[in-house]
């Protein structure tokens, strides 16, 4: 079944619920079911024989949860004899079977189902009289992997979900990114490694702090499984949505990875794989939320902790928690002699150049800068993600750069690599053709300057070129008669008093001699000024579009008047045949 037809038939069931249920709760019942029939159909083929093996272990007095797994064939299974199609067949009796069935899974599922809140929806389903006629749509949708391939089932959940999150108007793009934004930033991780990548039985970890539904770990897994089919790639997470958090952790399950790696909770303020140092690393965190929430728990452990945890370069103010994200991500990269690691994480424009010099999101720039870690940062068109239509930017980030790359970053402007959507979803109206990613990487792989038409589209800058000095220039205060005031007393005895209402800041490049800078800029207009060094203090910001800026002159004046001459006529002869 095609996943438009599968969602939209997924989505049916919620003619079912109207009237008993809010459009906002709809996804309170389609999304477990969905899942408990995924479930289900992956277990059907080895039910019979993990029966056998259940009856056969108590037989003999064992317990026999250790053995069900290997006979199931899958990281879980149900000891229970019923199954969806059989729970339709006892009508009267649909909502103590379908508990039964539920509790019959093994622990790591049933905690999945908890997650949804699901018994509570089998009581309030049981008592509007729905329970059955939504059981027995879900029992007769085939849902087996043979049907719906892991990849097909994942976008349908993030379809589900998208529709939930728009008629309660939540933030979809806080549960999933797209799928061509996942691909693109897969094929710019794996793109330096390939070689490593290719070896036989390769092995990797993988990490995404905003999991999810699990998308992007997904995909990443898809990635390596197609290139070198004996690699493996073991999968790490945290989640803080419940919800997405249960679907991610059946979607783990079902593909056989250990769903003890993936954590639900607050990333930020509660890490739920301390200690852990990862190969690769993936995430979209939600853009410009604040962490008020969380504040004093990250302050507790930035001061603390310092260097030794997480938050050691700086916070960023309150309003906007983007670049805790990347600290955090940086806090579990091997270090570079144990083969380092490398991750790509979307953000919006603030981080790149929010706050002056001294602030904690010019710190966080520093550190990132001045440790040679940040590799390529990718522009993205507008209106690529389902809840925003703001520019988007894919930071590359490594401790391990080819010699090539060492204390440079590559700055690519794809804003103009898109194709429109045939059929906008939210606010997501464009979308990377598989060519536009193969571009994109082509550009990142070649680490060089390019420029297509007269648009550059590539630059590469050292690390130094993104720092500058503020030094703060202070002018004398002068009384009524104009003659310059002097400190009488402390350590500026005899110098002249600054005046407060002229003090000023310059910006100098990191790479100029500020006091050279400051006899050529500034002397010349203010022969009195000097600058207050103790006030000097170091920044970082990273001026994107700057960069890609290209002047347009204007048109020539004659061109412009002729226009004007034109509009000019046409207005005096409109007005002329009025007054006849």
């Amino acid at each position: 079944m095609a996943e438009a037809n599968l969602s939209s038939f997924l989505w049916s069931v919620a003619d079912l619920l109207r009237g008993d249920y809010k459009q906002s709760e709809y996804g309170k019942v389609i999304l477990p079911f969905t899942v408990l029939r995924r479930l289900d159909c992956v277990l059907a083929p080895t039910r019979a024989a993990v029966l056998a093996e259940k009856a056969l272990r108590e037989k003999r007095g064992l317990n026999p949860a250790p053995f069900l797994k290997s006979k199931s064939g899958h990281g879980f299974y149900n000891d229970s004899a019923l199954d969806l199609p059989s729970l339709i067949g006892d009508q009267d009796h649909v909502a103590e079977n379908l508990r039964a069935y539920v509790a019959a899974f093994s622990p790591e599922v049933r905690d999945i189902f908890e997650r949804f809140d699901f018994h509570t929806q089998i009581d309030r389903l049981h008592k509007s009289g729905l329970l059955y006629l939504v059981t027995e749509r879900f029992a007769h949708v085939d849902l087996h992997p043979r049907t719906v391939d892991n990849a097909q089932m994942g976008a349908v959940f993030e379809e589900l979900i998208r529709k939930f999150a728009e008629l309660s108007n939540e933030t979809a793009g806080e549960h999933f990114t797209p799928r061509e934004v996942i691909r693109l930033m897969v094929d710019l991780l794996f793109n330096e490694d390939t070689d490593a990548l290719g070896r036989p039985g390769a092995v990797r970890t993988i990490y995404d702090p905003t999991a999810g539904t699990g998308g992007m770990l997904s995909v990443a897994g898809e990635y390596l499984q197609q290139y070198n089919p004996s690699a493996r790639l073991t999968m790490f997470g945290q989640e803080l949505n419940p919800e997405s958090y249960a679907i991610c952790k059946a979607d783990m399950l079902i593909k056989g990875q250990s769903v003890e790696n993936i954590r639900f909770g607050n990333t930020l303020s509660q890490d739920g794989l301390p200690g852990q140092r990862f190969d690769y690393m993936l995430s979209n965190p939600p853009f410009g939320v604040e962490w008020k929430k969380i504040e004093k728990e990250v302050r507790r452990e930035a001061e603390q902790q310092g260097f030794n945890g997480r938050f050691g370069p700086g916070l960023p103010r309150v309003s906007d928690g983007s670049l805790l994200f990347l600290l955090h991500l940086v806090s579990k990269m091997r270090p570079a002699l144990e083969g380092g690691s490398r991750f790509g994480i979307v953000l919006n424009g603030s981080p790149l150049f929010t706050g002056g010099a001294g602030s904690g999101e010019s710190e966080i720039r520093r550190y990132m800068l001045e440790n040679d870690l940040v590799e390529a940062i990718i522009g993205l068109p507008t209106d690529m993600f389902y809840n925003t239509g703001i520019s988007t930017y894919v930071w590359i980030v490594t401790n391990h750069k080819e010699p090539k790359r060492k204390g440079r970053v590559q700055l690519i402007d794809a804003s103009g690599f898109w194709q429109k959507m045939r059929k906008s979803l939210g606010s997501k109206r464009k979308e990377l053709s598989p060519a536009h990613i193969d571009d994109i990487v082509k550009i990142f792989g070649a680490c060089e300057e390019v420029t297509r038409d007269g648009v550059p589209i590539s630059r590469v800058f050292r690390n130094e070129d993104f720092g500058y000095s503020t030094i703060t220039v202070e002018r004398p205060l002068r009384d009524e008669k104009g003659k310059v005031v002097l400190a009488t007393k402390g350590k500026g005895k005899g110098k002249p008093v600054a005046d407060a209402e002229l003090r000023d800041t310059e910006n100098v490049p990191l790479g100029e001699d500020i006091n050279a800078y400051f006899e050529r800029e500034v002397l010349p207009h203010a022969p009195d000024a000097w600058i207050d060094e103790e006030k000097t203090k170091v920044g970082y910001e990273i001026p994107f579009n700057r960069h890609f800026y290209v002047f347009k002159p204007p048109r020539p004046l004659e061109v412009i008047d002729a226009e004007l001459k034109v509009v000019t006529d046409r207005i005096v002869a409109m007005i002329g045949g009025l007054s006849q």
